[in-house]
């Protein structure tokens, strides 16, 4: 979305500030035990408080309010009575929301309590390396350079990137072009940051896959050659300098 008046950037700011919140309660209510329908229908609450609805069940009819994806999924988990959180997961929530006709998206990959299996350095990479590509942006940069330092980046924490996710336009709907915010470079794509513009811009850091494969159900993703992905993921405001990230009360950096 081109933010052309005030009204529009406090649409976005509100909208923001409620996915972004969200987040953070829904990672600090996971609990041993807890099923990931549990914390999606808290999520839900947090969502239905602020007025707010969820994007991927209103606007794809996707079973659940946000997407949960536990160790091996790569993302759209879907939240489930019989998927029982363990200590040691590795787990992702994305949530996305619209309020007033403005849509907002966010996410993050956390270890529940303590790390068993280590993924530590796994989600450290992918944290890291979304504020390096964030720090990067302004108008006039080229989305295929943001999508090599990605690349590069995760290559030297010795991990890889999910070439078919990418993060994309947002604001007047969940998805708006640029939708080719990929992990990687693509030579051809001449396509420049715009400011004054709002866009998702998200991780898919993997410790063996390159691609994300859609299973039977229909929605869960997985990767092609096994392995765990982390995924974290900030709304942002494109400006001619440092861009104001929209979603920062989400916490994923702290």
């Amino acid at each position: 979305m081109s933010i052309t008046k005030e009204s529009e950037l406090v649409g976005i700011q509100k909208i923001s500030e409620v996915v972004a919140t969200t987040l953070r309660l829904m990672r600090e209510y996971a609990k041993v035990g807890m099923s990931t329908k549990e914390l999606d229908n808290y999520g839900a609450k947090l969502l239905k408080k602020h007025g707010a609805k969820s994007a991927p069940f209103e606007t794809y009819g996707f079973p659940g309010y946000t997407c949960i994806s536990v160790n091996k999924e790569v993302a759209h988990g879907i939240p489930s009575n019989k998927k029982i959180l363990k200590e040691g997961d590795l787990i992702n929530i994305d949530v996305s929301a619209e309020l007033n006709g403005f849509w907002s998206d966010n996410g993050g990959s956390f270890i529940l309590d303590k790390d068993l299996h280590n993924h530590q350095p796994l989600v450290d990479a992918s944290k890291y390396i979304l504020q390096k590509a964030i720090n990067r942006i302004k108008g006039g940069v080229k989305i295929a350079d943001v999508g090599h330092l990605i690349e590069t980046e995760a290559k030297k924490k010795g991990f890889k990137v999910i070439e078919n996710l990418a993060g994309h336009g947002v604001g007047r709907s969940l998805h708006e072009a640029p939708d080719n915010i990929l992990n990687y470079r693509v030579r051809s794509n001449r396509e420049r940051f715009k400011k004054n513009t709002t866009v998702a811009i998200e991780t898919f850091i993997s410790t063996r896959s390159n691609t994300a494969v859609e299973l039977n159900d229909g929605w869960k993703l997985v990767g092609n050659r096994g392995g765990y992905v982390t995924q974290h993921e900030h709304t942002i405001l494109v400006t001619d300098a440092a861009p104001v990230i929209l979603t920062q009360a989400n916490g994923i950096w702290n």
